[in-house]
């Protein structure tokens, strides 16, 4: 092998080394492992790859479900607070009751 050739060689195996150590081998063989066990194949396979490297949401986010999860916690949020209003209310009445003198 020439001199050449062994210097390509060192510098692919270097450079193998680098990507294994930055953790680059791992991610795309977890990705491509990812796709190969998907039973309904992406048509678009780069895209797929693309979300399983960025660690995104395997589906769209759907944000007419997240819009309506808001207003119903929202709705929720203000039928608590009116509830732990009337609680406080009712727990003053009676507190209030309480250390008032009793008349006999």
């Amino acid at each position: 092998m020439s001199q050449q050739g062994r210097q390509s060689d060192s510098k692919k195996e270097e450079f193998r080394r680098y990507l294994e150590k930055a953790g680059v081998l791992d991610a795309f063989t977890k990705a491509l492992v990812g796709l190969y066990e998907e039973p309904d194949k992406p048509t678009d396979a780069m895209e797929f790859v693309k979300r399983q490297l960025h660690g995104g949401p395997p589906e769209p986010i759907n944000m007419d479900a997240l819009k309506q999860e808001i207003q119903d916690l929202r709705m929720r949020n203000q039928q608590l607070e009116e509830e732990n209003e009337m609680l406080k209310s009712q727990l003053l009445k009676y507190e209030s009751e309480e250390q008032a003198p009793a008349t006999s």
